[in-house]
Order: structure tokens, then sequence, then C-alpha cells
């Protein structure tokens, strides 16, 4: 949100570590557009200036969207050059294809880095082609001396593996200048198009890009970057799921249950946008919670980092490191499952990719170094027919000695419970407002609940949304648990008889 009291904290640990401090600027809007007049080249420079009193050695400017177009960044790169005295560090995205242009008219106007990436990793989403600005700035005065030949061996290697997570790409084919109507960052841009896909709505894209753009709008024009980029996608597709456009939300009365992230970003949690959000949205959106106006880390208490200690240390089975402490504290419930795997299967890091992403071949050897000196030698020898309960038994050499292990099949077909759909004409009936996991139920059969009480959350590709009482009443049925998959408008609850 380019908020400072929310950088102040950060600045100062690390002048007080001793380290190298740089402050970031996010960009969105348009300089070069008059009639945006948010985010101008003053608001840019006053705050630029205002991160150099508070000590910060560099200054970057994050375009995260790529929204920074060519002669804007250059217009922008020499403001700060000429009334700002700290080295520039431009980094941008490459999703409507002018970032080469962007990163180059950056350099040329006092930018001192630009950030690239290596060419089979380049472009669209990602950042523009290291390769090509080397290519482009040799024997000029923004020569970058990078020696071609390293770069091409590195060019191949890269191909090379990326090949082995091409399942996991989005699909996106060609750079798309309509982000300069969504304004959506790089690294969400992808994430948001599976999320879509997750909830059905992969043929409504275009409606999820637009909404995207309205709901920005509805929130004041923010900088979206994590997590408040997440908040703008999350309240999108929200809208679009229940066939509502942006501007609808303040005029109807409809009850929605709005993910966490838009709650936490309204309510003040993520900090303050310049001019503050919007107070009829914050009304709607909000309910009942407190809002908080300074710092949000301020409202935190301090951590126990004993208490951590000792509850790591009782989940992974020994005294913990310092990293998995900070997890811990940070990501709870991502640790927890994250030791849950690592305890079950180990470290399958040191698996190699192709075997991990699409298990090994029969007769094939792996090598598999688990430690310095010490290699696994593995040779998949065939897989057994399946057993009543779902498992196979695989048969493998282990350096050479004959094993075997009993493993679960998930391609073999199992009985899945079916739910009943929730009859929207019965208010006794509550639905899930879109499909997912159930993280947390807060009730059970018999509870007396008050409209606005929480009942439980669920999670559908990191959007978890919270499902409130719509009305005063006791519940009959609580027909799901943590872990519970569920799809849209499934019977999840049900108040008894008045």
């Amino acid at each position: 949100l380019n908020w400072v009291p929310n950088m102040e904290v950060a600045i100062a640990a690390v002048q007080d570590s001793g380290a190298l401090c740089e402050a970031t600027v996010c960009y969105t809007g348009d300089v070069l557009d008059p009639k945006r007049d948010k985010y101008t080249l003053e608001y840019y420079v006053n705050l630029a200036k205002e991160l150099e009193k508070r000590g910060a050695h560099l200054l970057a400017i994050k375009d995260m969207a790529g929204l920074c177009k060519p002669f804007a960044a250059g217009r922008l790169a020499k403001a700060l050059h000429d009334e700002v005295g700290l080295p520039i560090h431009f980094h941008t995205h490459d999703t409507s294809g002018a970032a080469l242009a962007s990163c180059l008219e950056a350099a040329r106007n006092g930018a001192s880095i630009v950030d690239a990436a290596m060419a089979p990793f380049a472009g669209l989403t990602s950042q523009p082609n290291l390769n090509a600005i080397v290519e482009a700035t040799r024997n000029t005065e923004l020569d970058t001396t990078l020696n071609p030949e390293p770069l091409r061996q590195l060019t191949h290697y890269w191909a090379a593996v990326r090949e082995h997570y091409s399942p996991f790409e989005c699909g996106m084919k060609a750079p798309d200048a309509d982000l300069y109507l969504h304004e959506m960052p790089g690294g969400q841009f992808t994430n948001l198009l599976e999320q879509a896909r997750a909830l059905g709505l992969a043929d409504r894209w275009e409606d999820v890009c637009r909404t995207y753009a309205e709901v920005n709008e509805l929130l004041g024009d923010i900088v979206k970057v994590t997590p408040t980029s997440k908040a703008v996608g999350d309240l999108a597709l929200l809208l679009v799921t229940n066939e509502m456009k942006a501007s609808e939300l303040l005029e109807s009365n409809r009850e929605l249950a709005f993910p966490e992230s838009v709650i936490d970003l309204l309510s003040g949690r993520m900090g303050q946008p310049p001019g503050g959000f919007p107070p009829q949205v914050v009304t709607r959106v909000v309910r009942n919670q407190t809002l908080i106006n300074g710092r949000p880390g301020a409202t935190l208490a301090p951590a126990d980092t004993e208490k951590a200690m000792t509850e790591v240390t009782s989940i992974v089975g020994r005294e913990a490191t310092s990293r998995e402490i900070s997890s811990w504290l940070l990501y709870s419930r991502v640790f927890q499952e994250f030791a849950e795997h690592r305890a079950t299967y180990g470290d399958v890091a040191v698996l190699p990719t192709p075997a991990f992403l699409e298990g090994p071949k029969q007769g094939e050897e792996l090598f598999v170094d688990i430690e310095p000196g010490k290699t696994l030698v593995i040779r998949l020898l065939t897989v057994g027919e399946p057993h009543a309960d779902g498992t196979r038994t695989v048969f493998f050499e282990l350096n050479g000695q004959p094993r075997s292990v009993s493993v679960i099949d998930r391609t073999l077909e199992g009985s899945v419970q079916q739910r009943p759909k929730a009859d929207v004409g019965n208010p006794r009936d509550i639905g899930a407002p879109m499909p997912g996991l159930i993280v947390t139920v807060a009730v059970k059969p018999g509870d007396a609940v008050k409209k606005g009480d929480k009942l439980l959350s669920l999670e559908a590709m990191k959007m978890e949304t919270t499902v409130y009482a719509e009305q005063d009443g006791t519940l009959c049925e609580v027909l799901v648990s943590p872990g519970t998959p569920v799809e849209a408008g499934e019977l999840i609850a049900r108040y008894a008889d008045k």
C-alpha cells in the first residue's frame, strides 16, 4: 500500500543489524495520464524522499503488474534520480510485452539496476529476457559486460529443466495488453486463473478480469501487491461466482460470505492506502469487527519464542531450528501440514525431478543423494494388482536388495459421499458459498447462534472464506467437518424449525 508506517519497523531493524536497506515504492496507475491524479510523479517522488529520510540505502521501484510503460519508466526514473539521492532499482513484469523497453528506458534515465530473467523463464508474467537485454545494450553506454557464452549454457540447462514442469504451465501463450485494464500483478495472474478454473469459472475469465478492475475501483484504486492483490482477486471471484457486479455490492442487502483476505484489507490489518478506504465499502464488508487505524503490527502480542520452540520440537520430534520456529509463528497450519508430510515421506527434495513428478518407469534406476557421500540406488521392478483397501504393492530394489512397500493408488475409483444441495428457497438450509475444503467448524448441532456468528471456514486455492449465520436460530445439523471437500451450493448445515 506504500504506507510508510508499515515499512518503518523493518527499515529500523535492517539498520540495527548493519545490513543494506533497500526500501520499495510499489508502482500503480500511470504517471503519463493526467486523468489519473492519485498516483502522480509528485506522489512517487515525495514517497521516495520519506523513505530516504528514514535511512534507506537503495530505492526499488516495484512494478509488480508491469504497468510502468516505457516512457513512464523513463520519466519516473529520471525524476527519482534527480530529486532523491539513492541508487534506483527497477523491477517489472512482462505481461504486456513492453517490459524490456521499460527496463531500457529506466536504465537510460538513471536506474542503476534492472531485474531480468534467464530466457527460458522470461516474458509473459515473468521478467523481461536477460539474454536480450545483454545483447540490446552491448557496445553502448549501458553495456552490462556480461559474457554471453555462460548465459547460453545456462539457457540450455534451464530450458531442459522447464520441460519437467510443463504440466503446471497456466496456458498463457502470448503477451496481453488487457493488463492495462485489470492491472493484475504478474505473480497473481496465473494463480487467479487456476483459482477460477478450480471454481468452475475458466470460461468466464474475461468476466473475472473485468470484475477485478471494478473491485479495484470500488476499493478506491489501491496498490495491488501481495497481500492486497489477493484480496482484490478473492472479492472478484466471489462476485462472479454469485453473479454480481462490483457496483451492485453496495446496493444489495444480500448476505455474502466475504473472504478473510477482503475483511483483513478493509479492517486495516494490511495498513492504509492514500486517502483511506471508502467508508461505505468498509461498513458493508467488515460487519462488527474492530477497525485498525494504526500500524497493524503494533496490535500483535509479542511472539512467545520459548513456547514456539517447545511446540515445534514436539511436532518435528527433535530440537527445532530457528527457521522452523519462524515458519510456525508465521504459518502454523501450513507448517503443521509440511511437518506431517516430512514425517510420512521424508525429504522428497532429494528425489530427481522426473521421478518425483511422474514416478519411475519399470526397470529404471534412480540415484538419490540423501546426504554427502551417501547415495541410494533404487530400481523399480513391478507394481502389483490393486487390493481391496485401495493400495498396491510396489516391488523394487534398494542398493541391490529386494524390497516392497504398500502404496495408496489414488487413481482407483472410491466411494464419494454425495451431499444434497441446499434449497435456496428454504431459509433453514445453509449452503457452501463456493467449492473448497472445510478448514474449521465453529459450531455443532444444538448450538444457538445469532446473526453474524461464525459458523465455519473453507478454503479453495488459497482463498479462505468464513461462513456466518444469516439469522438467529438453533442448528439441528452440521454436515461437514475439517477436511471435508464441498461443492458450491451443497448443504453444509441446517437450522431447526422455529
